[in-house]
């Protein structure tokens, strides 16, 4: 970081003699190059610098404090949304109002002291400006000429990141749910994977994947994170093993792989939120710390949730945004259009995605119980698990089959399964536990297309029946796997005409391309969509004719 010297390069005499008033220095030097560096060789005197941190208010000495715990440092973003603003005067303004005999914040105190100054620095995501202490003050105050102070006073504390991990494990943010805010329970369930079975089935006979209590495009996430999924492609030889796997397994199984995913990206998920642009965040940093903070809650307790938030926000408030950065994410709120940008909208993008972690992935994979008032859907309690809990019943359920080709197949039926039949069938709406299918001429045409055989389907149905497998739909697979469709229904308009010399007439017109089928001495099918143009040709023939409409 930039010394003493450097940091107050560019400030005017007037600014120097501020600073050496408030320190109690003398400057000799007019000239303001030899100024600056008389008042920084006087700055660096350990004493003279003890003496002045002495003299600081509490406020002044834990914004030091703070900065010393992030190695001399802090985004400017951040420490003047802790500590205050500083107003921005040229030096005309600032020896008329004289801003350091009344400063306005911390930060326009420790800024007229020459004890904080700011600066664009590199980092890894570009330049970002910093507020830090000149690096020859910092390694005087760093090699412990405050240790006394700082162990007398319990205050001080570094806010880096780590220490802020540490500092929770024996203080868990938050409190105790109270009854009202935990009175209906929501056990923590497993569901997830049987949408993530309906999600890879649909995605196997590319088609729209129907909507499922955890939403398709989380429940692909979650099978992108554990490689089950390349993009929007099941990757084959993932998906047997999985819908194969024990129910506990495959839940643990997706809770390790969320828990180290890069990709995985919580923010992007949030209900109500949309982002846009090219910007990124970090959502694995931001995932990780967060779990740090619910670790420290007491397992098996009902946790209040508006109240853990609460907290994260006055004690870890960019705890995803490592800069203090809350201008450059696009993020707008759905419902209206409107861009969240600044600290004000914390809770709707960052409180958010802390209640989004705990009552979405968190409940999804078991590892939270949730809790809402008797009279609202809103959750406000968890209890922390963190354990995968074991499968709430074993895969053994029987799947019931009608003669009209209707599956009715229950969540308890093996994923793997389900999953093979859904591929041969139409899909009806389900229920909560139960899933319901038809198959017809279309779904075994596009079954076959995929390689699959009726006989395939008749081996699964038999295998996972509750009961014999009704004869005359046995019977009508094997006739259509040999003949193929033998009956159409089919929904046509047809024209009727009174005499036959009327017919042949119309046919002989210019209209006789719009006719199809000949069902008869006085009747013809009449070509889709040409209905309108049948009827104007008979006018021009001097017959008028009525539309029939069924109802």
């Amino acid at each position: 970081m930039p010394d003493l010297s450097q940091s107050l390069q560019g400030r005017d005499i007037g600014h120097l003699r501020i600073v050496s008033q408030l320190w109690g220095i003398e400057l000799a030097a007019s000239e303001t190059s030899l100024a600056l560096e008389e008042l920084a060789a006087a700055m660096r005197d350990p004493g003279r610098l003890a003496e002045r941190l002495e003299t600081l208010p509490g406020e002044a000495l834990q914004a030091l404090e703070s900065l010393a715990g992030g190695e001399g440092r802090m985004p400017w973003a951040v420490f003047v949304r802790r500590h205050g603003e500083m107003r921005e005067m040229g030096p005309g303004r600032r020896d008329r109002e004289n801003p350091h005999l009344d400063p306005v914040s911390t930060t326009e105190s420790l800024f007229y002291n020459g004890l904080l100054a700011r600066a664009f620095f590199d980092t890894p995501d570009g330049p970002q400006e910093f507020a830090y202490i000149p690096d020859d003050l910092f390694k005087i105050i760093n090699r412990g000429e405050r240790k006394e102070r700082r162990e007398k006073d319990k205050n001080f504390s570094a806010l880096s990141a780590n220490s802020a991990v540490k500092e929770i494990g024996s203080a868990p943010l938050g409190r105790l749910a109270a009854p009202k805010e935990r009175a209906r329970v929501l056990p923590a369930s497993d569901r997830l994977l049987d949408d993530a079975a309906t999600l890879l089935a649909a995605l196997r006979m590319d088609r729209q994947p129907p909507e499922t209590p955890v939403p398709v495009n989380t429940a692909g996430d979650f099978l992108r994170a554990a490689g089950i999924l390349a993009g929007n492609d099941p990757v084959a030889e993932k998906v047997k093993p999985f819908l194969e796997m024990p129910r506990g397994e495959a839940l643990s199984m997706l809770a390790a792989a969320w828990q180290k995913s890069e990709t995985f990206n919580e923010l992007r998920q949030v209900p109500g939120l949309i982002c846009e642009g090219e910007w990124t965040n970090a959502p694995l940093a931001a995932r990780r710390f967060l779990l740090a903070l619910l670790e420290a809650i007491p397992k098996d307790k009902w946790w209040s949730l508006p109240a853990f938030v609460l907290a994260v926000r006055e004690k870890h408030p960019d705890f995803q945004r490592p800069a203090g950065d809350y201008d450059s994410w696009f993020v707008k709120r759905a419902a209206d259009g409107i861009y969240l940008r600044g600290f004000e909208h914390w809770d709707e993008v960052d409180g958010a995605l802390v209640r989004y972690l705990v009552t979405g992935p968190m409940a999804w994979l078991g590892m939270a119980d949730l809790a809402t008032p008797e009279e609202s859907e809103i959750v406000t309690a968890f209890r922390i698990k963190f354990r995968v809990p074991g499968a709430k019943f074993h895969e053994t359920g029987k799947l019931n089959v009608a003669s009209q080709g209707k599956i009715t197949v229950p969540q308890s039926l093996p994923r793997a399964a389900r999953y093979q039949i859904a591929r041969f069938c139409e899909w009806d709406e389900s229920k909560p536990e139960e899933y319901r299918y038809r198959v017809t001429t279309a779904s075994l045409k596009k079954a076959a297309g995929q390689g699959l055989k009726v006989g395939q389907l008749l081996s699964l149905l038999a295998k996972n029946a509750a009961a014999e497998i009704p004869p005359a739909f046995v019977k009508s697979l094997k006739r259509w796997e040999l003949n193929g469709t033998e009956a159409r229904v089919e929904v046509q308009t047809v024209l009727r005409v009174s005499r036959p010399e009327a017919l042949e007439e119309l046919r002989k017109s210019k209209a006789g391309r719009f006719l199809g089928e000949i069902l008869g001495p006085t009747a013809v099918v009449v070509k889709p969509g040409a209905g309108a143009k049948v009827l104007a040709a008979l006018a021009e023939l001097g017959l008028l004719a009525e539309e029939v409409h069924e109802e």
